[in-house]
């Protein structure tokens, strides 16, 4: 039965695969089916089973995967442009090198997926969770992240120029070496956050939660920090030219040797 789904899908028959489906009174079981290289564009596997299924390379433009299982699934070098997956689970998902560029992912689950050198410009993650992911080098410029988990994730060298990070949930994340410069930050959960020599130029980071987050060697020129919890931070060798300070909480963190200040903030 699975292999002739398979052999229906990955032939592009969507709508006969779903028939036969329908006929019998199941739901569309693709796990573990090997559909890589597939041309699968515009495909409607919208609560699809395709855990641990095999999509490398896969053309999945505007294809609707919505409140599908993906959990475990390979979509390494996939092509999901403008692809639809909301409510989707991509647990543990291999994205890497993935393109879904203005993709919507909006709560979809990505805990612990591996999106190293994915393309998520301007995609939708609102509220997805991303928490314990890997996105190393990962560009996610223009993205909409607002209230999104990325607890414990692993986002060296990625890019998050201009990109909404309203409420996010960055707890504990390594941002070393990120691009977040003109990101939006406001309300933001970065305590403990790795944040050394991160580009935060012009960034909103108004209300955020940074305590006992390192900042050390971090270019926050022009940044808005008003209202920001910095106790405990550790900010030294940062850049803070222009940078507004105004109602930050700054109980016991560090300056030492920080460039742009006339003089220390009183704490």
């Amino acid at each position: 039965m699975q292999e002739k789904l398979t052999e229906l899908v990955k032939g592009g028959h969507i709508a006969q695969a779903r028939e036969l489906c329908a006929a019998l009174g199941v739901p569309l079981d693709l796990r573990g089916a090997d559909l890589s290289g597939a041309d699968l564009m515009g495909a409607k596997l919208n609560g699809a089973n395709l855990s641990g299924a095999d999509l490398e390379k896969t053309e999945l433009i505007e294809a609707n995967l919505s409140g599908a299982d993906l959990s475990k699934a390979n979509l390494l070098g996939a092509t999901l442009y403008h692809a639809w997956v909301g409510d989707a689970n991509l647990s543990g998902a291999n994205l890497s090198g993935t393109d879904l560029l203005g993709a919507d992912l909006r709560g979809a689950d990505l805990s612990g997926a591996n999106l190293r050198g994915a393309n998520l410009t301007r995609a939708n993650l609102s509220e997805a969770n991303l928490s314990g992911a890997h996105l190393n080098g990962a560009n996610l410029s223009g993205a909409d992240l607002s209230e999104a988990n990325l607890s414990r994730a692993n986002l060296l060298k990625a890019c998050f120029t201009e990109t909404n990070l309203k409420g996010a949930d960055l707890l504990q994340a390594n941002l070393r070496d990120a691009h977040l410069s003109g990101a939006n930050l406001n309300g933001a959960n970065l305590s403990g956050a790795n944040l050394t020599w991160t580009n935060l130029l012009g960034a909103d980071l108004s209300g955020a939660d940074l305590s006992e987050a390192n900042l050390s060697g971090a270019y926050l020129n022009g940044a808005n920090l008003s209202g920001a919890d910095l106790s405990h931070a550790n900010l030294s060798k940062a850049q803070l030219w222009s940078t507004n300070l105004s109602g930050a909480k700054l109980t016991g963190a560090d300056f030492c040797s920080a460039l742009g200040l006339d003089r220390e903030p009183a704490p």
